[in-house]
């Protein structure tokens, strides 16, 4: 298989012709890359001879590779190089030379003895997006190993999910991994739109604490501008009621009521119409307020009915509501609505592998899915035949020589 890096052209996709060298391993990084390749960026994943860790994790697995892995390495190049050996860190500067991207999670200063650390890159690589990924920053932060659960912990996620008189809970994936890999691939976009106006790249740096921080939006401003610490509501909301899972003549049913509206039609789809009106439940303030009482008359309602029943029922009258379902139950039930959650990515005649779609959806330049996520170093002969036709980038300065850079 060979490398390509297609022009950009009208109906093409919209990262044609963006080089990215991924050096990055298992999640945030890894996401924001696969993000970029599958909007057309040329993804060329170094990893070291081992392979990235998650490849190895398991189980579930397909074909003896960790699902974690092919969860976030699609549509990418795979080499394997040593940087501690002088060739391959050789190979490595030559895919700097014709990248526009570079992203990397190495702990702080762990590439510097590469020549890799941000002085060395801005210096030989001027117009190169250099975006490094940490846990907790490179000051105070900077020896703390950056895995996801930690931050959870740390930056409240935990403290605030659960039941109130039970313990702390993780969420039930690396979703700070996720919202910094997120962040991370909104950063090079635009710092890729900057640099196309100004022809100069720049250092893009993301942590996990911070993201979290970010990501818990509410929970984090609410204390920030009004001192407010929240505690463990459950499935509750901490300023909307009713706004979660009550139960049922059989299941759960979430309930989500966002205003006044809603309530009055959810009190009439429940047959209990005079509680939209009763003084204490007339507005959100005192919904909030008097939350239990309240809730002791919808589960009473409930009661008399299902969740099909009440979904059929809720819904007909335009109330927010939905079942808790399983994995499985929940990608047929968005097959169900017409959304195809699978595809099938890599060559039909050599490698396919059913994966989760990306959910952004392109009017005019929609993303592909044209290769399988790779088999360690399967694209290394591809990448140094295309290293060996294809000329740098950019200006570099020389200062650092041909294989620049520090420890040489």
């Amino acid at each position: 298989m060979n490398v390509e890096v297609p022009e950009r052209e009208p109906g093409g996709r919209p990262l044609d012709g963006v080089v990215v060298a991924d050096f990055s391993r298992v999640l945030a990084g890894p996401y924001a890359t696969m993000l970029l390749a599958d909007m057309g960026a040329t993804v060329i994943k170094v990893e070291s001879p081992d392979g990235d860790d998650t490849r190895l994790w398991m189980p579930p697995e397909r074909d003896g590779i960790g699902t974690y892995y092919l969860s976030v390495n699609r549509n990418k190049q795979s080499i394997a190089l040593d940087l501690a050996d002088p060739r391959d860190r050789k190979t490595a500067y030559a895919i700097l030379d014709r990248a526009d991207v570079f992203v990397e999670n190495f702990k702080p200063g762990g590439l510097e003895r590469f020549g890799l650390d941000r002085e060395s890159v801005s210096r030989r690589w001027p117009r190169l997006i250099h975006a490094t990924i940490t846990g907790f920053g490179t000051e105070g932060g900077a020896s703390l190993p950056g895995y996801d659960l930690l931050v959870q912990g740390m930056s409240g996620f935990m403290h605030v999910t659960g039941h109130p008189d039970g313990d702390p809970q993780r969420a039930g994936v690396a979703i700070f991994d996720v919202v910094t890999g997120l962040h991370a691939a909104i950063g090079i976009l635009a710092a890729l739109m900057e640099r196309g106006e100004r022809g100069e790249g720049q250092h893009i740096a993301l942590n996990l604490l911070s993201s979290a921080l970010s990501g818990l939006v509410n929970q984090t401003t609410g204390y920030a501008a009004a001192g407010n610490n929240p505690q463990r509501l459950g499935n509750d909301h901490p300023s909307l009621y009713p706004y979660g899972p009550f139960p049922t003549g059989d299941r759960d049913i979430i309930i989500c009521v966002g205003n006044e509206s809603q309530f009055s039609r959810m009190c009439q789809a429940l047959g209990v119409p005079d509680l939209a009106t009763d003084p204490r439940f007339c507005s959100v303030r005192l919904r909030n307020v008097n939350r239990d009482e309240l809730r002791l008359l919808m589960v009473e309602a409930l009661a008399a009915h299902g969740v099909d029943h009440w979904s059929a029922s809720l819904q007909a009258l335009g109330v927010p509501c939905a079942p808790i379902l399983d994995i499985a139950q929940g990608v047929q039930r968005a097959a169900d609505l017409g959304l195809a959650p699978i595809v099938q990515v890599g060559d039909p005649e050599t490698r396919q592998v059913p994966l989760i779609r990306n959910p952004v959806t392109f009017s005019r330049t929609p993303v592909a899915y044209p290769k399988a996520p790779p088999h360690l170093d399967e694209d290394g002969a591809a990448v140094r035949s295309w290293l060996a036709v294809t000329p740098a980038r950019g200006p570099r300065s020389e200062a650092d020589g041909r294989d620049g850079g520090n420890g040489q």
